[in-house]
């Protein structure tokens, strides 16, 4: 198993607030702007527990502002919001001081893209354009400085091109459309930049994307020059999602049959883990003990073709199967045992478990 997996700090504080507002609010109309977090069995749970989400993950309304009165709550999930729905709640009279659960390391990008839109950088944001946390981020950056928004190294390498007068600056116009912001000048607006990302997204390649990009700044402008031209902002990335993403790495220097990524579906950072994990083994995305069917059949994700397949015959035929087992930030460590606890019992000669924990007790003590 990871040495690092499931809940980070974001999450559980997020959870927390929320089991709180359920529990001292039982009269009154609870409502999350969106998902609170990229997992179907906490949704789930809090819409049994009724509350009712306001927007979809494809940014639709499920409720309109009509129907929400300042009497009503609502929270604000842990990805954070648009400044755009911040002024309609304010202008609702809609308080959500008490029921903000945005993470605070989402909110240490909103201040580092603020410092730097003041200093007068454009800020390149390193997220999935429809990602909830990548709109808010480009929402707050963009109030404050020039800003866009690349996907992948590859959308950057473009970028570069454009940068450095070998591609038409028009392509900037219609490969990044909805993702720069209003009266974005491709001639002034990419000569001094900063880059920030989504938080869930990959670290290395986050930093991929960044020496890409100061490299070029270097090649336009000289080294001597670099700090006019470049922010040095590596500090925005999320320390949970940083230790994961270097757990599951470790990971990849054992040998296994095959590796179990438990998350979310549409959680971002479970699928970078998954994509880290897929360089070497067989790996199965699952999100939770339901998918695995039998021994010989498991439902699982595939995050190439975007949709959940079946395999047959998962697990090696054999009495002893080495098997790799972690989860995303938005996943409860209760499912991960649960996993664990259905893969055990295919296994009717494996050791009991109260013995097996008993035995590393004893390693401790000696």
């Amino acid at each position: 198993m990871a040495r690092h997996f499931g809940f980070c700090f974001g999450v559980e504080n997020a959870i927390e607030i929320a089991n709180k507002v359920i529990e001292e609010n039982p009269d009154k109309n609870i409502y999350l702007l969106s998902e609170m977090i990229h997992n179907p069995g906490v949704n789930k749970d809090l819409v049994d527990r009724g509350v009712k989400f306001i927007i979809d993950r494809s940014g639709n309304y499920n409720i309109s502002w009509d129907e929400i009165t300042s009497d009503d709550i609502v929270m604000i999930p842990a990805f954070g919001t648009t400044l755009e729905v911040e002024k309609i709640l304010k202008k609702k009279n809609i308080n959500t001081q008490n029921y903000n659960t945005t993470c605070p390391f989402v909110e240490k990008v909103w201040t580092r893209s603020a410092s730097l839109g003041k200093k007068n950088y454009t800020v390149v944001i390193h997220g999935k354009v429809k990602h909830e946390e990548t709109k808010a981020t480009f929402s707050h950056a963009k109030e404050n400085s020039a800003s866009v928004i690349v996907k992948d190294i590859e959308e950057t390498n473009l970028l570069i091109k454009i940068m450095k007068g070998e591609l038409n600056k028009n392509i900037f116009y219609k490969v990044f459309k909805g993702k720069y912001s209003p009266n974005f000048d491709v001639e002034k607006d990419l000569v001094n930049i900063g880059v920030v990302n989504q938080t869930t997204m990959l670290a290395s390649e986050t930093q991929e994307i960044s020496n890409a990009l100061k490299n070029a700044m270097i090649e336009i402008y000289g080294i001597e020059n670099i700090n006019n031209h470049f922010a040095d902002t590596g500090d925005t990335l999320c320390y949970a999602t940083n230790h994961n993403q270097q757990a599951t790495v470790e990971l990849l220097k054992t040998n296994a049959d095959l590796a179990i990524v438990v998350g979310g579906y549409n959680s971002s950072n479970t699928s970078h883990i998954v994509e880290l994990l897929e360089k070497k083994f067989r790996t199965f995305f699952i999100t939770d003990e339901t998918k695995i069917i039998s021994k010989n059949k498991i439902l699982h994700f595939d995050i190439t073709e975007g949709k959940e397949i079946e395999s047959n015959f998962f697990l090696p035929d054999k009495d002893k199967v080495k098997i790799v087992i972690t989860s995303g930030a938005s996943c409860p460590d209760a499912v991960v045992e649960r996993v664990f606890l259905k893969i055990y019992s295919f296994f009717p000669n494996a050791k009991k478990i109260k013995d097996v924990l008993d035995s590393l007790t004893d390693k401790k003590k000696t």
